[in-house]
């Protein structure tokens, strides 16, 4: 009969928000994988756990993946914890909790913190509708690859960013996204928690200033919505030749250019009978 994995949230920085029922399961389940043994532990001696720790991460996971499965199937009960948050989400447990179903195992919830959806609930942003992007490239061309792909994107962005990278992720976000407004969550939960609400020129303009300290959630304005384009009698009448000239009749061929332009079919049709004329 197949175990279970746990997918156990951990507190992204004040310990106090350490569920009870979280506590309970990894004092409960046989084995815990664990992003980095180091950082599990000392949660764990915090609140006098005695466990098996294994370690799973992004440079092992092909070959730790199927041993954890493996235990799993043969009866065993995981949990899967994170550095810090819920895992799963921007982290290589993604990986492992896809496996898990594709074997049949129980994938059950012990909900935490959760750092984008924390920044987000303080940032003052916009809430309704966003998108999480988690961590940018480190690769310039890559991350600028990134930017320009959403740069059209309506609803708030989200995304992670570790402090040596941040100048350089707002420049490349100012020249992509234009001089948008920011929210820049920083220490989440911890003594140094800030919310620095500004746009991307001031904030490129603190943070050269001052150095960035800290793990830092970005939550930046979406796009406006995308202007409309206005076409001209003269535009639509050349996309009703060009149909025409693939087979469509001069009706079907006003028709459809009415569709794309918004110009009424039948002033499209009395400027293609114009044309002819002249």
């Amino acid at each position: 009969m197949s175990g279970k994995l746990y997918v156990v949230g951990t507190p992204i920085g004040n310990l106090e928000d350490f569920s009870p029922r979280a506590k309970r399961i990894l004092s409960e389940v046989d084995f815990i994988a664990a992003e980095d043994t180091r950082v599990t532990l000392k949660l764990l001696n915090h609140f006098e756990i005695k466990k098996e720790l294994v370690s799973y991460f992004e440079h092992n996971k092909k070959e730790k993946g199927p041993e954890l499965i493996a235990r799993m199937l043969r009866g065993e009960v995981c949990a899967l914890v994170t550095d810090a948050g819920m895992p799963a989400i921007s982290d290589p447990g993604e990986d492992l909790v896809r496996e898990a179903h594709n074997e049949g195992i129980a994938v059950e919830s012990v909900p935490g913190p959760t750092a984008f959806a924390t920044a987000l609930a303080i940032s003052g942003m916009p809430s309704a509708r966003f998108c999480f992007e988690g961590f940018l490239s480190a690769d310039k061309k890559e991350r600028k690859e990134q930017l320009e792909a959403i740069k059209n994107e309506e609803r708030t962005i989200i995304f992670y960013e570790a402090p040596h990278k941040l100048i350089s992720a707002l420049s490349d976000m100012m020249a992509v996204f234009g001089n948008r407004k920011i929210a820049v969550v920083k220490e989440l939960t911890k003594i140094h928690e800030n919310v620095l609400k500004t746009d991307l020129w001031s904030a490129l303009k603190y943070f050269n200033a001052n150095a960035p300290k800290g793990e830092y959630v970005l939550i930046i304005e979406g796009a406006g919505p995308m202007e409309k384009k206005e076409y001209t009698i003269d535009e639509a009448l050349s996309i009703a030749k060009g149909l025409m000239e693939k087979g469509l009749s001069a009706s079907e061929a006003a028709k459809e250019a009415a569709s794309v332009t918004g110009i009424k079919k039948g002033d499209i049709y009395r400027k293609m009978v114009e044309s002819v004329r002249d």
